[in-house]
């Protein structure tokens, strides 16, 4: 039994929260830009954008697994996951799927309808995202579109009405999102290429690093220009200073061509986004 929850576990990477995590910043961003008004922010709202950061990404996670068991055989760091390995199977992992999936849909009773209506229009995308990896020659940018869909979904919660601040913050989300993704895919570019699957690093070759680089640019320039519309004290230069000391780290472990540590450093630059927001809405 207790082998049994171990690997259903594993299956939702709860062993490895970093996902999580990068899923969960934009959300509470999102949250905070749409409490702008109020300048506070339920509790509830707080945690249901926990709790859902938590589901999506478990439900991500095993569509993502059940589309790739193949696959995954036939990569070095992924031939050890619970599908591929036979600690679960298929049919266990679409019984755990619909279980979450049913959680996250009864979670959704407790939001706004507006909430409801964005959060179901983005769910297909989580169920379609791993079949673009064959398809699709930038699978990142769908990964992008569908997971920094937590920006308007938790911004719906606080507000219903949408404004342009959280469209740049959407897109300034997609390009750091893409951007920490190709870091990633880059650590399997070899097993990619040889199995077939798409991804930016494989589409935009010797260009990869530089245009990633470019798109988590861009979303500085997002945070720039959201500060500027919603006037944002000059404690927000000392927070987009860190960032850019951070960005100096994060260059440091791509010339070393440490890009999975890449990948999860980005959770840093989540921490300090998500407080220096918190600071300038709530306490300044």
């Amino acid at each position: 039994m207790q082998s049994k929850i171990k690997s259903y576990i594993e299956l939702v990477r709860l062993d490895k929260p970093i996902g999580i995590y990068l899923l969960l910043w934009p959300s509470l961003l999102g949250l905070i830009l749409g409490s702008i008004q109020s300048s506070q922010i339920s509790f509830k709202n707080i945690l249901i954008v926990l709790i859902g950061a938590v589901l999506v990404r478990s439900c991500g996670c095993i569509i993502n697994d059940i589309s790739d068991h193949k696959l995954d055989k036939l990569v070095k760091r992924t031939a050890n996951r619970p599908i591929a390995n036979g600690a679960i199977s298929l049919k266990e992992a679409w019984l755990f799927f619909i279980f979450l999936g049913l959680c996250s849909l009864y979670l959704l009773t407790f939001t706004p309808y507006l909430t409801m209506k964005v959060a179901l229009a983005f769910a297909v995308m989580i169920m379609i995202y791993p079949l673009t990896k064959r398809f699709f020659m930038a699978p990142q940018f769908i990964l992008g579109i569908t997971f920094g869909s937590g920006t308007l979904i938790s911004y719906s919660l606080e507000s219903n009405i949408f404004s342009p601040s959280i469209f740049i913050l959407y897109m300034g989300v997609i390009s750091w999102i893409i951007s920490f993704d190709t870091f990633y895919a880059l650590e399997d570019f070899e097993d990619d290429k040889k199995i077939g699957i798409n991804s930016t690093p494989i589409l935009w070759g010797k260009d990869a690093v530089k245009n990633a680089k470019a798109l988590h640019y861009i979303f500085y320039i997002s945070l720039v220009i959201i500060a500027y519309i919603n006037d944002f004290s000059l404690f927000f230069v000392l927070i987009m200073s860190i960032l850019l000391i951070l960005n100096r780290s994060q260059i440091k472990l791509i010339e070393e061509k440490k890009y999975l540590e890449t990948f999860k450093f980005n959770n840093w630059i989540g921490i300090v986004v998500t407080s220096g927001f918190a600071i300038e809405v709530f306490l300044i």
